[in-house]
């Protein structure tokens, strides 16, 4: 009994030295998102370009980016350029998020428009049902609507291909 008492606080000494390491190789950006093997959530909002009713069912059929995105965001001005280029690989969906529509359509006339559609959400309810924490956030969601990448932040060339090229692939097989 008396060993015991000698070892066990050494004993949880090391297992809070593996915690506090492994913490330290730990991303405070990252945030693990629920709907991973999720279909996107359903929803029912207008396209900001055509004022169409859209609906999960008309998202593409073919593995896309859901690119959440608002005017007001400084960092979603920043990665605009990239996703435009990345437009012509594959589909990029936007989700105009807590944002007024003269804003969005003022910011998409002036930077371009490189969204196969544009998902209208001023109150933020999909982007809520998406487990969005803010602008920019970007999905990679499979040809049946599966999630199975968020990435919270800019996309660039390291995010795309240390992140999404390799899912992609995965998914594609």
């Amino acid at each position: 009994m008396n060993r015991l008492m000698v070892w066990l606080p050494l004993g949880i000494f090391a297992i809070l030295v593996g915690f506090f390491f492994k913490g330290l190789t730990l991303d405070p950006r990252e945030q693990p998102s629920a709907l991973i093997g999720q279909p996107v959530p359903a929803f029912e909002l207008t396209d900001l370009n055509t004022g169409q009713l859209l609906s999960r069912e008309m998202l593409p059929k073919e593995p896309f980016l859901l690119n959440v995105w608002a005017s007001w965001c400084i960092t979603c001005q920043v990665e605009h350029p990239y996703l435009t280029k990345l437009s012509e690989q594959m589909p990029v969906v936007g989700l105009n998020y807590k944002d007024t529509e003269t804003a969005a359509k003022n910011w998409l006339q002036k930077l371009g428009d490189p969204y196969a559609l544009q998902i209208f959400d001023p109150s933020g309810r999909l982007g809520l049902d998406l487990g969005v924490a803010g602008a920019p956030e970007t999905f990679l969601v499979d040809s049946n609507g599966v999630i199975h990448l968020r990435i919270q932040g800019e996309v660039n060339d390291r995010v795309f291909a240390q992140k999404i090229q390799p899912m992609l692939e995965t998914i594609q097989r």
